[in-house]
């Protein structure tokens, strides 16, 4: 058979390579910064668009589709050519997926800090930019698709099956979770609402885990640890166990990011069912990845690349034991709003993400520059530094986690809530929130010890852009299938085998979807809970904008303990009209869901101003721009319009009268703050977000309705 000739495009995996880079240092440096405000909150510098609620955002974004994203789709351009033995499909879909998603970063780099957010975490981007993320994604699809088809060998690696399962996935969560009614080009309002918002988002978000920071990673893990150990895979078979188990079961385990909430308890138990049996193919990938290395252990001494990996590949295993164990109820009750979680999470992104990444470039950078590493030593000190990072960072949040927990939970014999302020426990914790911003300086540090070894490696080799290869065309004949190995059949055929990954993901999402929206008891109403005024609305809003649920949840959950500290728990009827829902997954703040009527709007008005003047200890920067800044209300009648297009039940024609309505509860509560001493006018940004606080939680109260509400 007549051999062809062709060429690799290395040029397309260099630019990821430096985006992968450039993009670590900035996601990791605001990563920092919001570590330092817990408890130096004067980082702000009273600067709106350096508060914590707005770059927490940012920070998650830069390192989850900006560091990790640029990565894996530079493990994946380098890796997907050589498993198929063809360039990539087309060399102008490859550079507009690179320039494209660049865009898409940089989009959210301004857009974040200015407050213009869905408030959905990890999908916090307005809907011109998800219509981009889509556009984008397609592209690279298209490309990796027509990759695969024109391949040069017959059955696909176990790592395309990975990619594969990846494309279709995040396609599939994307789209869904992104329906929205836009009201301008930067505001729209989730077309969910309430628990079926949450249900939604985070079948995205745990799935965005899941299939952007794990599946694609697995793939690289599939080829790169090969590589760099030359030994073969340890068990095809227990990939093919590997993926279908993964793929199937991890769509399911959504819901364990709301156990104890106002989610229907199926769907929760369902949540919790599906998460502890994903322990069984998460660890068998583990153990495929790290048998791999049978007899090349040594090697593991003197090869930084096979050190990152082997601790990556540890951290993995590590992150999928704890998510199953944090899903049981009696765990969850405890670790739930704590630092725990934030603990969970950078093991996964430090270790998993973050190490599998600095061992694919360590790999990568020397075969693209045809040279030699230029120090072992430099990389086996970022390895340390990095490896201490991560210890330092994860012990301190289970160290701050555990006395969170314990705190809230913890009653006298006398039956009341010893630690009643909630400030006591945060005040505890800050030697925590040092230790770990140390473990952070350190992981930061790492990274540029990695740059400056890798510019090095560069500069003493030479870049081979067009890499020449060879190899027979396929042979198109048509394999039979064989039930002894029917696996070899489907890997042959790209197009079935996306449709089967197609169907194994879409049916847990099925099955939790359709009882939510179409069965009317999962979602029972209250009668006395009304839509937001248009004053409560702006307000709203301008919550949204400053990330206040980065920090504060508005999910009482049934435990003495909280019903205590809070009041009465939360119901899934009072968030019928919340588009989108603000639960919050972290407090690093006190719940506010029974916030409205608690205090006086003269004790909110100086709380936002000077927040340790009301409650001394307390880490949350101040607002002063909400005192001067003039509410827009030129959008008020479109936002009303937008809302009724979802089901809120504003009369027609309401948005003709909404700004009159919104003048008068503005000016009220702007005379009760002035006869406290408060002098600032009816139109400023700070009456309506007191507005929307004041009316938090107070609908089951069944307040009887005022000039002021809708009606």
């Amino acid at each position: 058979m007549q051999v062809e000739k062709f060429s690799y495009d290395n040029k397309i995996v260099k630019y990821f390579a430096i985006a992968t880079s450039v993009w670590g240092v900035v996601g990791m440096l605001v990563g920092l910064l919001i570590a330092l405000q817990l408890f130096i909150p004067a980082l702000s510098l009273n600067l709106p668009f350096l508060t914590f609620g707005r770059l927490r955002p940012l920070h998650t974004n830069a390192v989850i589709f900006a560091f990790v994203g640029n990565g894996l789709f530079m493990g994946v351009y380098y890796s997907l050519q050589r498993l198929l033995k063809a360039r990539m499909f087309h060399d102008i879909l490859s550079y507009a997926h690179f320039w494209g998603w660049q865009l898409i970063i940089v989009l959210a780099a301004v857009t974040l800090p200015l407050g213009i957010t869905s408030s959905k975490e990890y999908a916090e981007l307005e809907w011109p930019i998800d219509i981009l993320i889509a556009v984008v994604w397609v592209i690279f699809g298209v490309n990796m698709i027509g990759t695969i088809i024109k391949r040069r060998e017959k059955h696909m690696y176990v790592a395309v099956w990975f990619y594969i399962a990846t494309f279709v996935t995040v396609a599939v969560l994307h789209i869904v979770n992104s329906f929205e009614i836009p009201v301008n080009f930067l505001k729209s309002y989730s077309l969910y609402a309430g628990v079926q918002d949450a249900l939604v988002q985070w079948w995205y978000g745990h799935n965005a885990v899941a299939f952007f920071l794990t599946t694609p990673y697995l793939g690289l893990m599939y080829y790169f640890m090969p590589k760099a150990s030359n030994r073969p895979v340890y068990s095809y078979r227990l990939s093919i166990i590997h993926f279908w188990a993964l793929i199937f079961l991890y769509i399911w385990a959504g819901p364990h990011h709301l156990l104890y909430s106002a989610l229907p308890d199926w769907a929760q138990s369902l949540g919790t069912v599906f998460s502890i049996m994903l322990i069984a193919p998460s660890w068998g990938g583990m153990i495929n990845g790290l048998l791999t290395l049978r007899g090349a252990w040594d090697k593991v001494r003197e090869d930084p690349v096979l050190k990152f990996m082997v601790v990556a590949i540890t951290a993995y295993g590590m992150s999928t034991f704890e998510g199953p164990m944090l899903s049981l109820k009696n765990l969850n009750a405890l670790a739930h709003y704590t630092d725990w979680i934030i603990a969970h999470v950078h093991i996964g992104a430090l270790g998993w993400n973050g190490f599998l990444t600095f061992g694919v470039l360590y790999y990568l950078i020397p075969k693209l520059w045809k040279t030699e590493l230029y120090s072992k030593k430099l990389a086996n000190y970022h390895f340390w530094l990095g490896f201490l990072g991560i210890v330092f960072y994860a012990s301190s949040m289970y160290w701050s986690a555990l006395t969170q927990g314990l705190m809230w939970k913890q009653f006298t014999p006398q039956g009341i809530l010893q630690y009643p302020n909630f400030l006591e426990t945060t005040i505890q914790i800050i030697p925590m929130y040092i230790i770990r911003a140390f473990g952070g300086t350190l992981y930061f540090i790492s990274l540029f010890i990695m740059i400056y070894n890798l510019v090095k490696t560069a500069k003493q080799g030479q870049f081979l852009a067009n890499e020449e290869a060879e190899a027979a065309p396929i042979d198109k004949t048509a394999e039979k299938f064989n039930k002894k190995s029917p696996h070899t059949w489907i890997e042959s055929r790209p197009v079935q085998f996306t449709i089967l990954s197609t169907v194994a993901i879409l049916i847990g999402g099925v099955i939790e979807f359709v009882p939510a929206f179409l069965v009317k008891s999962n979602i029972p109403t209250i009668a006395s809970v009304k839509p937001y005024s248009p004053l409560e609305l702006e307000g709203r809003d301008l919550y949204i904008r400053e990330g206040c649920n980065n920090c504060h949840s508005q999910m009482i959950r049934p435990f003495r303990s909280e019903t205590e500290r809070y009041g009465e728990y939360s119901k899934a009827g009072e968030f019928v009209y919340d588009h989108p829902f603000l639960w919050g997954s972290k407090r690093t703040g006190p719940d506010l869901h029974r916030q409205g009527g608690k205090y006086p709007n003269i004790w909110h008005y100086h709380h936002m101003i000077e927040p340790v003047r009301m409650s001394p200890g307390s880490i949350m920067p101040p607002y002063p721009w909400l005192e001067t800044n003039v509410l827009d209300v030129s959008y008020t009648a479109d936002k009303i319009t937008a809302l009724r297009r979802v089901g809120v039940p504003y009369p027609e024609g309401f948005e003709s009268s909404a700004l009159k309505n919104l003048e008068a509860q503005a000016k009220e509560i702007a005379k009760d703050l002035q006869k406290n001493g408060a002098a600032i006018d009816h139109d400023k940004e700070l009456i309506a977000l007191i507005a929307y606080l004041q009316r938090l939680g107070t609908d089951i109260k069944a307040v009887p309705a005022t000039t002021n509400q809708v009606k």
